[in-house]
């Protein structure tokens, strides 16, 4: 698992602050370990091996028997039906139920998780958050959150009214990017930095600083 350590979070606090030197907008940069524990991603692959099981036996019904007679001896009477049900059943409980322990290994879980859907569940927690730590919380709808999702290694950056009005999509490519790249290479501190200084030149452009401005939200990285 990546980490932050005390030298990163001083150097995002350090890259936040010249940031807004030179700008009336206000920087969050928000760092998590993962933005989702993906339950629902581990219960259907463990539907898996389940639904495997009742195929084999739809396929071999005779390896049901088999498999009654190895566990309880060959010396009883033919199982009947109810009994091979229940087998069945046990033998699809446990693999169910096996496949749900394995995956409770989270870098397997990530590994088998869709792209798409990360990206999904990685936005839903940074606009939360955004909602949470930035949004309406400056005098000019000037707040922009920088969101690291270290386990996916996916970021995302969230911005307030005024600055959505002036910027798009396209606008942050060179931040994440630059984000995106180092947290690959293992430095996630110095991946945020890049991306507060390339967010702080658009911002400068667009609401260059006013003397009136005041620091609305503390300079520094938050972890959650």
């Amino acid at each position: 698992m990546i980490r932050l350590s005390d030298a990163d979070r001083e150097k995002v606090s350090a890259a936040i602050a010249a940031a807004e030197a030179n700008s009336n907008g206000e920087i969050v940069a928000v760092a998590t370990p993962i933005s989702d524990p993906y339950h629902d991603v581990a219960l259907h692959w463990a539907l898996v091996p389940l639904f495997a099981v009742l195929a084999w036996a739809a396929w071999r019904p005779t390896a049901l028997v088999w498999w009654y007679d190895f566990l309880f001896g060959g010396w009883s009477p033919d199982p009947t039906m109810s009994q091979l049900l229940t087998l069945l059943m046990f033998f699809a409980a446990l693999k169910f139920t096996v496949a749900l322990l394995i995956l409770k290994w989270m870098p397997l879980r990530l590994l088998l998780t869709p792209a798409s859907t990360k990206h999904r569940r990685v936005r839903r927690r940074a606009v939360t958050v955004f909602k949470a730590a930035a949004e309406r919380r400056t005098a000019g709808r000037t707040g922009i959150l920088i969101y690291l999702s270290m386990a996916e290694r996916r970021a995302e950056i969230v911005a307030d009214e005024a600055i959505l009005k002036v910027t798009d999509d396209h606008t942050w490519g060179e931040a994440m990017e630059a984000l995106i790249v180092q947290v690959r290479e293992g430095r996630p501190g110095d991946g945020i930095v890049a991306a507060i200084e390339r967010v702080g030149t658009v911002l400068a452009e667009h609401f260059p600083r006013t003397g009136d401005d005041t620091n609305e939200i503390p300079d520094k990285l938050i972890e959650l």
